[in-house]
């Protein structure tokens, strides 16, 4: 066999995030102990009612191939929750299902996205985001956000970076890594500033609800004079603890929704059938899970932020939403060997057993990631281990 790869496939890397997991998974196989705050995913289990679902699809022998695009019953179901959270107005047309949201930003991104066009990306930002641009031959164009502002996008910002070749801008509102959430109002100035230009401004909602100090969630796509020009990706992961559940989905034009349609015929097919029946249980049943997850985050990030910010030499920006802290540890820098977060990340799982992703994998090198998606035993572990070692360096 000829062992080389497309030019394609050296465009992008690794995810830095999944090297993380997967060097604290080899520890604990060797029975080390590991405090885990890089997962990008709650830790509480999947709703019972939504297990059951997928239970009884089995039983039911529902396991056989759907349409690509999902069946009927889950598009339906997209559309009716998002119209009754946010108020939008799609048409089964206009969904379709992926295999998870980070297939759905795939297919958009195929879809749309040719050799020189553009994509505006706001740093700090989602690993994927950026390797996919790549992957499909665009160029990824960063805008840098201020941590003193607690990393939020403005329009100011987003028409700065927009030219002739700009085709698309992502936002992920709340954010990953950083936890970031645009105000309302910002969000559709935003909008407006990529109709103005005739740029799509795909919103990944991944993390929409789970938003802290009484902000409530909050789509673009509530905007009527948006729809044409917003894509939504959205997905069941994060909302309803069904991260390994993969069942994503994309709202937008029609044509659109053909394109990635046939795209999907191509790749995966249909998401799983058993999954799809778990998701709409998930959409169409009891959402008490929703608040009592929020409940808990908001809890944690008190607590995380607090005991980040009472560290010598830590700052850290308050989340807006989602379940992520990102601290800037630059003070450690230059001390002990570090000379960058990949250099902490390292030495802080070596020396303490505690895994956090470094912030250069999302495109910033002062800062980490940690998810606050853990148990109050391991976030006060791996708190108390990282007070220690920053300690141990003098910063």
């Amino acid at each position: 066999m000829d062992p080389r790869l497309t030019e394609r496939i050296s465009r992008i890397s690794a995810s830095q995030t999944m090297a993380v997991s997967e060097a604290a998974t080899n520890l604990r196989e060797r029975g080390i102990r590991v405090v885990d705050l890089s997962a990008g995913e709650p830790d509480f289990p999947t709703p019972e009612n939504i297990k059951e679902a997928a239970v009884r699809a089995i039983r039911d022998n529902f396991s056989k191939y759907t349409a690509p695009s999902g069946t009927s019953e889950l598009k339906g179901a997209i559309v009716e929750r998002h119209a009754a959270d946010f108020g939008s107005s799609y048409d089964v047309t206009e969904v379709m299902a992926n295999v998870g949201a980070k297939h759905s930003i795939f297919n958009v991104f195929s879809a749309m996205i040719g050799h020189g066009d553009e994509v505006v990306i706001p740093a700090p930002y989602w690993v994927t985001f950026a390797d996919v641009t790549r992957y499909v031959g665009g160029t990824p164009v960063f805008v840098d956000t201020d941590e003193r502002s607690g990393f939020r996008l403005t329009a100011e910002m987003v028409a700065g970076a927009l030219t002739p070749r700009t085709r698309l801008l992502v936002v992920n509102s709340p954010g990953n890594p950083s936890g970031a959430a645009l105000d309302d109002d910002e969000f559709v100035r935003i909008a407006g500033v990529c109709r103005e230009r005739g740029v799509v401004l795909m919103s990944d909602e991944c993390y929409c609800h789970f938003l802290y100090d009484g902000r409530k969630p909050f789509s673009i796509a509530s905007r009527p004079e948006f729809k044409d020009t917003v894509v939504i990706v959205g997905s069941v992961s994060k909302t309803y603890a069904m991260t390994g559940w993969r069942v994503g989905w994309v709202l937008g034009d029609a044509r659109l929704i053909r394109g990635i349609s046939k795209l999907q015929s191509h790749s995966t097919s249909n998401p799983t059938s058993i999954a799809q029946k778990a998701a709409v249980e998930a959409l169409r049943g009891p959402q008490d899970s929703v608040p009592e997850m929020l409940a808990a985050y908001a809890r944690r990030r008190r607590y995380v932020v607090d005991r980040l910010r009472a560290i010598p030499g830590v700052t850290c920006a308050s989340p807006g939403g989602a379940f992520y802290a990102y601290p800037n540890v630059s003070a450690a820098f230059g001390r002990g060997g570090i000379e960058g977060s990949v250099d902490f990340a390292v030495r802080l799982l070596e020396d303490r057993k505690v895994a956090i992703v470094p912030g250069a994998a999302f495109g910033t090198r002062d800062h980490i990631r940690m998810s606050y998606a853990a148990s109050m035993e391991d976030l006060e572990q791996g708190l108390d281990a990282m007070e220690a070692f920053m300690r141990e360096l003098g910063s």
